[in-house]
């Protein structure tokens, strides 16, 4: 599990932050060794020398006069003090800067005979204690400390660089954000049948390309489909005339003898004719048919009445749907399919239901056969795949069937499921999106 944001704008924005912080921790080091650490070490020089001078005062003096000079020289370096800060705060621990100026004292005395002690002297400055034949003298040196209480200037400084950049990172990753939607939801619209409308090939050079490039392989598929289309559209064409000719010329010519060839060769041309039709119908474009104000309850009665024109019954359960847009013509094709699909590869009872739920309508056809392996579902959808149990009632088709349901509910911004039909059998169901889902 990575702990990194998961969004590209997450990310560039901690990217910036952590660079904000390393760089102002690199020009905290920088001003550390090129700046403060040579004033500490100068600034250590000059009360080096001056607590030497001191002890050399000190110690050339009577023992005597020795106390009366600290005296005056604490009560002097006292004014100095008061004059200062009066509002200086009483610490007792030393910052780490204050330290480092100690120890470089320190350091620069060590062997010339004097034993310094540091500590606080009722104020902000500090006192040295001088050793001298056995006698303690406590030497007062207000000032001679650097500055090193902590303003918390360099945090702020960084707080507000950081939050600067993330409102930078944010505003410019917004910006390239919204050509990169533009160009997902093309992909989605594309994926799911439709036709994206061109996105805008301007803004930065990369940017610009993407959509450039983008558009570019949506009117190659577009071009290829039309080909396609055209392909199938005439081959089917040009095979349903020679096909009917040859129904008719076998009807002429059929002997009143053989009646079992003559009706095996007019199953034989109604299974190429239904073919040839399956073609044709996938070779059509669903999005090319506007949609239109229609009736899912409508449609399903008129198939069910059109199939039992033929002696086959359909069941109607329907939830009534209101009128919604509809490319109508794709629609019905799609019930078509679905009511052949169940005669020629389920049992009868075959039922048409419709309905709506909280995403919108839907309608489906049952059937009592055997139904279908679910692992199966998906492959059934994919243009000229077939069933293994064959047909078993009318021509046989291409598979092209469920291809074109598939379509068909893509173009309607929908979805198509196969599902298993409790106490057997098969429930094809076409879902429609709500009415203010739907993409003209």
């Amino acid at each position: 599990m990575t702990l990194l944001p998961r969004s590209l704008l997450g990310r560039n924005a901690l990217l910036i932050v952590m660079l904000i912080v390393i760089g102002q921790l690199g020009g905290a080091l920088l001003v550390r060794q090129m700046v403060i650490r040579p004033r500490i070490e100068q600034a250590a020089d000059g009360v080096a020398r001056t607590v030497n001078a001191i002890r050399e005062g000190l110690s050339a003096l009577p023992a005597a006069e020795r106390e009366r000079f600290v005296e005056r020289f604490n009560a002097r370096a006292a004014l100095f003090e008061d004059g200062g800060d009066g509002d200086a705060r009483r610490r007792v621990l030393l910052s780490p800067m204050e330290r480092s100026f100690v120890r470089a004292v320190s350091a620069r005395m060590a062997g010339s005979g004097t034993e310094a002690v540091w500590r606080f002297d009722g104020g902000s400055g500090l006192a040295v204690r001088m050793n001298i034949d056995a006698t303690d003298h406590w030497i007062s040196l207000p000032g001679a400390l650097p500055t090193g209480e902590f303003t918390g200037a360099w945090l702020a400084v960084t707080a507000g660089s950081a939050l600067l950049a993330v409102i930078g990172a944010l505003w410019f990753q917004r910006r390239l954000n919204r050509p990169l939607a533009r160009v997902v939801q093309a992909a989605g619209a594309l994926a799911g049948g439709q036709v994206p409308p061109p996105l805008a090939e301007d803004g930065p050079t990369e940017i610009a390309t993407l959509s450039r490039s983008f558009n570019h392989l949506v009117g190659s598929l577009q071009q290829t489909e039309r080909e396609r289309a055209l392909i199938l559209a005439g081959v089917s064409h040009d095979l349903r005339t020679p096909l009917a000719k040859l129904r008719l010329g076998v009807e002429i010519l059929a002997r009143p003898g053989e009646p079992a060839v003559s009706a095996s060769m007019v199953r034989s041309i109604e299974e190429m004719d239904a073919i040839v039709g399956q073609f044709l119908d996938f070779a059509r474009r669903e999005t090319d048919e506007a949609p239109v104000p229609a009736s899912l309850d409508a449609m399903a009665r008129d198939v069910a009445a059109s199939n039992a024109d033929h002696g086959r019954e359909v069941s109607l359960v329907l939830g009534d749907l209101p009128v919604m847009p509809l490319r109508a013509a794709a629609m019905r094709r799609a019930m078509v399919n679905l009511v052949e699909n169940a005669w020629r590869h389920g049992r009868p009872p075959v039922r048409i239901s419709t309905g709506r739920g909280p995403e919108g309508a839907w309608f489906e056809v049952s059937d009592h056969g055997c139904g279908i392996d679910p692992g199966d579902a998906e492959r059934l959808k994919q243009p000229f795949r077939r069933g293994e149990d064959g047909a078993r009632g009318g021509p046989a088709g291409a598979g092209l069937g469920l291809a074109i349901v598939q379509r068909v509910a893509q173009a309607h911004g929908g979805n198509f499921e196969l599902m298993p039909r409790e106490g057997g059998g098969l429930r094809a169901r076409v879902s429609l999106p709500r009415h203010d889902k739907h993409s003209n």
